[in-house]
Order: C-alpha cells, then sequence, then structure tokens
C-alpha cells in the first residue's frame, strides 16, 4: 500500500489524498474539495469550485500513474443540489475539459454542510491504476 499526497495539494492532517492498494492497483482518493495548496476556496462560483475539486481528485489520480480513464468511481458531495443544477452547463465544460468523454460511476449527494468554511462541493473517488 502506497500513500499518495501530491506536493501540489495541501499537506493533509489526519487523513492522506489517496491510497494506492498495490495488490489489486485501486486507488481510494479522499473528498477533495477546492482549495489550492494555501488551503484557500479558489472561488465562491460553485462551478469554480467543481472544476478545482475536480482538478485536486485528478492531481491525486496523476501522482499515482494513473490518467482521468483510470477513475471508475466519482462520488460528488454538494450543499446546495440547486446551484449544481443551476450550473450544469458551466459544470459540464469543466468536466469534460478535465475528464474528455470518459465518464465513471458517478453519484451525487446534497449535505448540509461541508467541514471546510466556504466549501460548497467535495469530491471522492476510486480508480484502477494500470501497471502497478
Amino acid at each position: 500500500m502506497s500513500i499518495i499526497n501530491p506536493e501540489s495539494l495541501t499537506s493533509p492532517r489526519g487523513y492522506s489524498n489517496g491510497i494506492l492498494h498495490s495488490s489489486g492497483a485501486l486507488l481510494s482518493i479522499a473528498g477533495q474539495v477546492a482549495w489550492d495548496r494555501e488551503e484557500q476556496i479558489v472561488s465562491d462560483v460553485f462551478s469554480e469550485q467543481f472544476d478545482q475539486a475536480l482538478g485536486n481528485v485528478l492531481a491525486v489520480v496523476t501522482e499515482a500513474g494513473g490518467t482521468p480513464e483510470s477513475i471508475v468511481k466519482l462520488t460528488i458531495f454538494v450543499t446546495d443540489a440547486s446551484a449544481y443544477l443551476a450550473q450544469r452547463k458551466q459544470i459540464g465544460i469543466a468536466y469534460r475539459r478535465r475528464m474528455g468523454k470518459h465518464f465513471p460511476a458517478m453519484t451525487l449527494v446534497q449535505v448540509a454542510a461541508l467541514i471546510e468554511a466556504g466549501a460548497q462541493i467535495e469530491i471522492e473517488g476510486l480508480a484502477v491504476i494500470d501497471g502497478q
């Protein structure tokens, strides 16, 4: 088992950004919010938070040796499903820019709040990394 903590992300406290299970090449990706290396939420705009959070997920996948196509499951937690629906077009553009036409199994869940102040979205996932 290998811990995956890309230098481009903030240093986690009490968790790892990813765990690569070498026996099955399964990468578990911790929930990623829309913050940068300095733990600052990048925007108040929902679609921009989506873009950053997905980018953070992909940073973990890339660090483990994978690609967007390695992702087999995403769980998206949002504090406001109506904001997600209202910005579907912008979210779709950001998604396709990062993921292309790869659509893994996905779940969207509305939650009362997220642990990080200002976060409107958190994305966690699973990826299968080839060649491990």
